[in-house]
């Protein structure tokens, strides 16, 4: 007895030893054997090139380095900009940017040749603090020029740690200078509203930044401020919106429309959906202008071009950006995430706004046409068109 149950314990350390070997040497395996444990031809050479690096190159890279790496290769081999890796500390930063907090400067900007148009400067910031102005334009961050770089790029630059300083290089009107600003953390206000009278008629304008968690709720709110101060109509402001969460431009359009189709998703692997409104609206019949602009983008897009398709609103403004296509956010084991391209959207109409595949594409042609003159940072002529088109409607 005593016997059996040392060779049986004997034959499961000899089991559990080779387990662990061929685990980590799975080429030792028979193809019949390996392929169902390890996976097919493919799945293994990844796993044979990582092993090869970390053990042969003559320096050591850490197993977390390269598993970042080739995630990022990966993606990057997609060769669509909207389609990202984070790591777990890009992750964590991607989260707080989405909740509408982030270490930054307190500026709105846009992408230019050149480097970051400042859009708005928001109260109480380093920004604000240090006299940046809208208009200004943001070229260096360090010893680092912003030509040619994407905003996402160039502002990643400018983000940072709390209570760390950042040296940019400000244009102002054809002088240069250069400030050092300390990071804090910014409260993006997602949405504002303010009263206008134009022609004698009382209008109300509600500018939405992004569609971030909950912004349809403040978006209600601001339209019934306003309806309750006596606005006859409301421009709905989306210049500048990259966009959000797809649920909130439901959400969102839904407090313009009673019922009715807001947009529609298809991809490979997620199932077709058609999300529709949701039938309690704040302002379903309320004279209504959208503004937008070439950043509109996105999320913004869709409550804007459905808005359009339906009849419900005059657009006003410039062509938009033109994304026809939807992100999924997908936690990985790491601490990380992919943000994947996971499918198209269409709008009420059948229509999609992006190009060939997760190009840009057309976007939305504005029914009256309106452009804000950059050399006038205090005159917003785009705006002022709205609201003109707005109160001859009202």
């Amino acid at each position: 007895m005593i016997r059996r149950v040392l060779a049986s314990l004997v034959l499961v350390l000899v089991l559990l030893g080779a387990g662990i070997y061929l685990g980590g040497h799975p080429s030792g395996l028979p193809g019949f054997v390996r392929d169902p444990l390890v996976g097919d031809q493919d799945t293994r050479v990844i796993g044979e090139a990582l092993d090869q690096v970390h053990n042969t190159y003559y320096r050591e890279i850490p197993d977390k380095d390269l598993a970042n790496a080739s995630i990022r290769g990966m993606v990057a081999s997609l060769k669509d900009r909207f389609s990202n890796y984070f790591d777990p500390q890009q992750y964590a930063k991607f989260q707080q940017q989405q909740s509408g907090e982030f270490a930054g400067i307190g500026v709105q900007v846009t992408e230019v040749a050149d480097g970051l148009r400042v859009a708005e400067v928001y109260d109480n910031s380093p920004a604000s603090r240090a006299k940046v102005e809208v208009g200004d334009v943001l070229f260096r961050v360090g010893g680092t020029s912003l030509k040619g770089r994407t905003s996402k790029q160039s502002v990643a630059l400018i983000q940072g740690r709390i209570g760390t300083d950042v040296r940019l290089g400000v244009r102002h009107k054809g002088t240069v200078r250069e400030v050092t600003l300390t990071r804090a953390t910014i409260s993006v206000p997602v949405v504002a509203s303010k009263d206008k009278t134009v022609r004698g008629k009382e209008l109300g304008v509600v500018k939405l930044a992004q569609f971030s968690s909950g912004a349809h709720a403040e978006v209600a709110q601001a339209v019934r401020k306003e309806l309750k101060a006596g606005a006859k109509g409301i421009v709905f402001d989306l210049r500048d919106n990259p966009g959000g969460l797809v649920t909130e431009a439901q959400l969102v359009a839904s407090a313009f429309l009673p019922d009715g189709k807001i947009v529609t998703t298809k991809g490979r692997a997620v199932p077709s959906r058609t999300l529709s409104a949701t039938g309690d609206p704040v302002a379903p019949k309320t004279p209504m202008v959208v503004l937008v602009n070439r950043n509109s983008a996105s999320a913004a897009e869709i409550v804007a071009g459905a808005l359009q398709d339906r009849k419900r609103a005059t657009l006003v403004g410039t062509r938009t950006f033109g994304k026809g296509v939807f992100q999924e956010v997908i936690d990985l084991s790491n601490g990380g995430a992919l943000d994947i391209t996971a499918g198209q959207y269409f709008l009420p109409s059948g229509r999609n706004l992006g190009g060939k595949g997760t190009s840009t594409g057309s976007g939305l042609t504005p029914d009256v046409a309106a452009t804000d003159d950059p050399k006038t940072p205090k005159v917003d002529e785009a705006l002022d068109r709205a609201l003109d088109v707005l109160a001859a409607r009202s």
